[in-house]
């Protein structure tokens, strides 16, 4: 009788246990000591099955990339609160950012250390996800700014908010938390932003503090 382990494991099940061996093998070694036999060992399969799945190394880092950069993207845009105020979109959009990177520590290092590092054609991939990200927080911006020109507010927030979650990722225990982090970078950046938007309307229901949890 066959073991219960010996199961047939559905192929988008069996790539997203190579993924997650491989990120956390490629965040922690990087990615030219990683090996193939060590990703493989990690994700409890052979290494002709990786292959077979993922092509080769260079693939399978790529599908990491691709991977954790849409994981990101989709955990800030799901966080901003929409009809809320300028100020909580922003808040709310930074919370995500931070939560998702502390929780998912070698999908952050994946894409903001080895990605970045390693050379071209990764490091292009993450300037993709960058210049999402700095898309989105644009937008963001200026539905509340109206027709401004808030491409250098973006890409400044969005710098600094790269920057706070790195050194946050180095930073001793215990750890800062995403919505410190969050109330942090708000802090030092609303009073400028805020000087880019018009006057709040005075009757306009719901308004709340950056720093409110």
């Amino acid at each position: 009788m066959a073991a219960a382990n010996s199961r047939r494991v559905p192929r988008a099940e069996r790539e997203r246990q190579m993924l997650d061996a491989a990120v956390a093998v490629f965040a922690r070694r990087g990615y030219r000591a990683a090996s193939m036999d060590e990703i493989a060992e990690a994700a409890g399969v052979s290494k002709p099955l990786v292959y077979l799945y993922l092509n080769s190394k260079d693939e399978l880092f790529s599908a990491c990339i691709r991977r954790e950069a849409a994981a990101l993207t989709a955990a800030v845009r799901d966080a901003v609160e929409e009809g809320a105020t300028p100020e909580r979109q922003l808040w709310s959009g930074l919370l995500g950012f931070f939560e998702h990177a502390a929780v998912h520590p070698d999908g952050w290092t994946l894409l903001y250390s080895q990605a970045r590092t390693v050379g071209e054609p990764f490091a292009a991939e993450v300037a993709v996800l960058r210049a999402e990200i700095v898309a989105f927080v644009a937008a963001l911006i200026a539905a509340a700014c109206g027709s401004r020109d808030v491409e250098a507010y973006a890409h400044a927030l969005v710098g600094a908010a790269e920057s706070l979650a790195g050194w946050a990722a180095a930073a001793p225990a215990p750890a800062p938390t995403g919505k410190e982090l969050a109330a942090s970078l708000m802090t030092f950046a609303w009073s400028g932003l805020s000087r880019a938007l018009p006057a709040p309307d005075p009757e306009a229901a719901g308004g709340s503090s950056a720093a409110e949890g």
